[in-house]
């Protein structure tokens, strides 16, 4: 990626038009396909291929991406996102194009691109605000903004790997945009995941059956090839859980007004338990 992010053309090959399905390409400031249905390069650096009908509704909001960048950032996910980035690099061989399906702002994604550096990275997310930071994640990937429960702007068989980290599965389309030796590595919060903030903050609860109902909606299209436990633990301060609970699904149902003053019967600082499941599967024919 160039310094004012223009997308890398290599990233741009493996792209095809969501109106119609043709290849694109550069043209210009923006990417064009064939039979003349243009997508404009935002000066960040994404292309935005949510076809004209399709409506953002679940897209994180700018307050969203802002909180989620700066918990990333300060380390508090190391575990995962390093565990992620070794399993994937083991995985690879030589060049391949690694797909980051719900990327969020790009932090797995550059953290799987440092491990593998042969690989291209193309991060696809619904939020154009968290497109803008993706874009910037790593000087091997582009950023796109796509609805993943559409058909995905990616052609057939052009991914070596897709990455799926707290983000939306979409089977099918994972399964046809896939190698046919790809992999797909998902990482999901266990029911472990945050411990007793749950309770205390009336935060969104995880399902105890939920590595269950992800392996049931990949079935028929996926088969688990290995699974691990990923189990740390934080010591936040009341500001840190404020932007833990802002830059997830928990940001909807707990306003400012109702975790402050929640947080002031926690310790400052709390210890939180973080707890993940890596699940690693092979592609079906």
């Amino acid at each position: 990626m160039d310094d004012d992010g223009a997308m890398l053309a290599d990233v741009v090959q493996y792209l095809v038009c969501p109106v119609c399905g043709a290849d694109l390409a550069m043209a210009d400031r923006g990417l064009r396909c064939p039979a003349e249905h243009a997508f404009d390069i935002a000066r960040q650096g994404y292309a935005n291929l949510l076809p004209g009908n399709a409506r953002p509704g679940t897209a994180d909001t700018p307050e969203m991406v802002r909180a989620r960048d700066e918990f990333l950032t300060a380390g508090h996910f190391t575990a995962p996102a390093e565990r992620l980035a070794r399993s994937v690099a083991r995985s690879l061989d030589g060049a391949s194009l690694v797909l980051d399906a719900g990327a969020g702002t790009g932090h797995y994604l550059g953290r799987v691109l440092d491990r593998s550096p042969h690989a291209l990275g193309l991060a696809l997310d619904i939020s154009k605000h968290a497109a803008r930071r993706a874009a910037r994640a790593h000087q091997r990937a582009g950023a796109v903004v796509a609805d993943l429960w559409r058909p995905l702007p990616v052609r057939d068989g052009a991914a070596g790997t897709v990455l799926n980290v707290f983000a939306p599965r979409n089977a099918a389309e994972f399964h046809r945009v896939l190698h046919e030796d790809g992999l797909l590595f998902t990482v999901t919060p266990s029911s472990a995941h945050l411990g007793p903030l749950v309770e205390a903050l009336g935060l969104v609860t995880i399902d105890e059956r939920k590595t269950e109902r992800t392996d049931a909606a990949l079935a028929g299209y996926f088969k688990l090839d290995t699974r691990q436990n990923i189990e740390t633990e934080a010591v936040l301060s009341h500001p840190e859980v404020a932007t833990l609970v802002a830059m997830g699904p928990s940001a909807h149902h707990v306003p400012a007004e109702q975790l402050w003053p929640r947080l002031e019967r926690l310790p400052d600082p709390v210890p939180v338990p973080l707890s993940f499941v890596l699940s690693i599967y092979r592609r079906l024919e």
